[in-house]
């Protein structure tokens, strides 16, 4: 199975999203595709062996739309200008083409070769030529219109290409009786409204695409972060290239004030790099040969040259980029709904203004009102509205959990944030910042401390394990080599096994003396440590205990502030770890978490997860994407602690690249706003359908109310803008 997101040009409202979605899922071979009408491009989930990119993109043309190829950059679509001196032409036409069709009714200034009553042929002809232009204008709308309906998806363009061109054909006929005599008809023409419907349609297209924008904003930051060129070495010479030239393995040059071009690791220099853009850090962090670098970081003081690792779509930055992509291509629970009602409203709206026509006819009311009332109908029903209502809420909420350190994999996420009523936390590296520190060694060997730590500290350097990062640190710190160990094996929820030496050295909580039948003689100091707030690391030599060494972590910084939020908005927080007890209680009581559930394997995490959710409960569990899989992957929303430079988690569905548990509060009410607009949205997008049909029909005519086309389409414009401006409002979000 392979995923590809396609660019897609010609969808212009839901039922064309709808539409090519629904018939790319119809097609042998296509696993699952998902259809974003705001961010113009299809993710698409395929079988390799029955189908390539080829077959994908005809499809997408069978459909009535156009491939533009593989996704690659955010495109901004305020950015053209040839769009936007177009409209301000044509805005200046349709000026013109309303005053000459309507500034006698109004007893404006008129020019006398074009008075509808002295010269009518001038006054025809004038507006038959500005309206072509018009259909020339808004030839994309009749293209698509078309398309869609030959290929049983009418959508918004297909209701606009039939109002447009029976109003135009009305006209033209009108025209036409007119040069044969009748010339009272000559008042009888609808020319500006076709033209004029065209106008609007685009009004609200041009709007929606800068609105559209800047909802893309956050994203494309991310994407500018990174520079477009940089310095490599080759044969001991500098040379300057793209980032696009840049190979796994070169070594490139970073000086102050440079930006890091690739992700990479350091091989020559020491500096200070900003990364506050992927972790939140406000401070620079020290890097020295064998760090690792991310792409967009600063380098402040110093001359370092790294070697490229991952470059192009591997790069740190292009997969946060693209899974905030894919993640907006999702589709929320609530967002069907919408789905559901555009897929069927077309089809609906076209029956229902042929009825209006043929029951104006059977009244006796005449063509010409028959006819406005059924181009009225058909604009006025654009589901415009209802097709942005939920995606553009979508795609604002992720640009901004992006450019706030959460990266979100499912937009479903943004819905069921807010329904969370617990939280489990890992301790190591979730909840304290997995930072160790050795503390205290109760040393029961002959062995020196230094040698003693010189083999653990050899051992755990194979380990991804928090822990480990306390005894590589000793080395580092005290200039201490490592040596050679040999059958390394790591004991999930146990601990770790290797030779050094011929000896069989063990390392682990006390669960491994257990698993090991090791007599454990010494529980008071294990005891002694706990209550110091230690967590234990034994070392077994040839099935002795030589040693216990105190590991102590520093909780984070914000921990205590977030749970006590957290307890006054009624969520339940659980400590969720493989610690001892003792300790776990000791931050647990620290930071405000009542529950602690301790000694737990991480088979037994998952287990811990499903006994919550059976008491029907929606369970969130943040944990650090290591040994927490499992009950990553089994809660309602896992949320992985992150430092950025491992993104793609497939554990989680939520990534925290800033390290910040307030982070998680953001999310909540992000999740909670999102949620609130897009009904919001939902709720003005049918009423407005609701309430517009019946008057476009004529219902409120013996009151006195009633539309034509022209103003039809501007109240179709004015619900789009309502919808975007509700939508924008996410940005006012609080954020902590």
């Amino acid at each position: 199975m392979k995923k590809i997101i396609l660019s897609i040009d010609g969808m212009t409202c839901s039922a064309c999203s709808n539409g090519l979605e629904k018939y790319l899922n119809k097609q042998d071979g296509v696993i699952e595709a998902s259809v974003n009408l705001v961010m113009a491009n299809a993710t698409i989930q395929y079988d390799e062996k029955k189908l390539n990119i080829e077959n994908l993109e005809e499809f997408v043309k069978q459909a009535g739309f156009k491939s533009l190829g593989e996704f690659k950059e955010i495109k901004l679509e305020g950015k053209n200008k040839r769009e936007k001196i177009k409209f301000i032409i044509f805005t200046i036409l349709a000026i013109l083409l309303m005053y000459i069709s309507m500034g006698h009714m109004v007893n404006l200034p008129t020019l006398e070769f074009l008075d509808p009553h002295t010269n009518p042929m001038n006054y025809m002809i004038s507006l038959l030529v500005l309206t072509i232009a018009f259909l020339f204008y808004g030839f994309d709308i009749l293209k698509n219109g078309y398309k869609n309906l030959i290929h049983g998806t009418p959508n918004m363009d297909t209701l606009v290409g039939i109002g447009v061109l029976a109003s135009l054909s009305y006209s033209i006929y009108n025209m036409y009786m007119v040069f044969n005599g009748n010339t009272h008809l000559v008042m009888n023409l609808y020319f500006e409204s076709a033209a004029i419907v065209i106008y609007f349609i685009k009004l609200g297209r041009y709007i929606d695409g800068l609105s559209k924008d800047k909802t893309k904003e956050a994203i494309q930051k991310l994407v500018k972060i990174t520079p477009n060129s940089a310095v490599i070495k080759v044969d001991g010479v500098e040379k300057k290239v793209t980032l696009d030239e840049i190979s796994k393995g070169d070594i490139v040059i970073a000086k102050p004030g440079e930006k890091i071009a690739v992700d990479g690791e350091i091989v020559s220099g020491k500096t200070h790099l900003d990364e506050s853009f992927i972790t939140g850090e406000s401070k620079p962090v020290q890097k020295e040969v064998g760090s690792k670098v991310i792409a967009g970081s600063i380098n402040f003081d110093g001359y370092i040259e790294y070697k490229a690792e991952r470059i192009g779509k591997e790069s740190t930055i292009s997969e946060i980029v693209r899974l905030v992509v894919e993640a907006s291509n999702t589709k929320a629970p609530i967002a069907k709904i919408a789905d559901k009602v555009s897929g069927i409203f077309v089809p609906v709206v076209i029956a229902i203004s042929i009825l209006s026509f043929i029951g104006y006819l059977a009244l006796g009311q005449g063509f010409e009102s028959a006819i406005t009332t059924f181009v009225t109908v058909l604009v006025v029903a654009c589901p415009c509205s209802l097709g942005l209502a939920t995606p553009l809420a979508i795609v604002v909420a992720e640009g901004l959990c992006a450019s706030n350190g959460i990266l979100v994999k499912k937009s479903e996420i943004l819905e069921n944030a807010q329904k969370i009523d617990t939280i489990v936390f890992d301790k190591t590296g979730t909840l304290t910042y997995g930072k160790l520190k050795i503390s205290k060694i109760i040393n029961y060997s002959n062995i020196e401390e230094n040698d003693l730590l010189q083999m653990v500290g050899s051992i755990e350097s194979k380990s991804t394990h928090p822990i480990a990062v306390a005894f590589t640190d000793y080395l580092s710190e005290n200039k201490i080599e490592t040596v050679e160990v040999k059958e390394f094996e790591n004991i999930a929820g146990f601990g770790i096994k290797a030779i050094i030496d011929d000896n069989e050295i063990l390392l682990g909580n006390s669960k491994i003396l257990d698993k090991f039948n090791i007599k454990n003689n010494h529980l008071e100091d294990e005891k002694n440590l706990t209550a110091d707030g230690n967590s234990i690391v034994y070392v077994v030599k040839n099935k002795e205990i030589i040693a216990i060494v105190g590991i102590n972590d520093i909780v984070r910084e914000n921990a205590k502030e977030v749970i006590n939020i957290l307890n006054e908005k009624k969520i339940q927080t659980v400590m969720l770890t493989g610690d001892n007890e003792e300790t776990a209680k000791k931050i647990a009581n620290d930071i405000g978490i009542t529950e602690i559930i301790a000694n737990v394997l991480p088979s037994e995490k998952a287990e811990t997860i499903k006994k919550l959710k059976k008491e029907n409960k929606f369970v969130m569990m943040c944990g650090d994407g290591i040994n927490d899989s499992p009950a990553l992957t089994i809660s309602d929303i896992g949320v992985s602690i992150n430092s950025g430079t491992d993104i793609a988690m497939d554990s989680s569905e939520v990534i925290l690249t800033r390290n910040d548990l307030t982070s998680i509060l953001n999310l909540i009410n992000i999740s909670k706003k999102t949620i609130r607009i897009i009904k919001q949205n939902l709720f003005w997008a049918f009423f407005y359908n609701t309430l517009m049909i019946p008057i476009a029909i004529g219902i409120l005519k013996p009151f006195g109310i009633a539309i034509n086309p022209m103003i039809a389409s501007l109240a179709m414009v004015l619900s789009s803008i309502t919808v975007i401006l509700n939508a924008l409002r996410l940005k006012r979000v609080n954020i902590v």
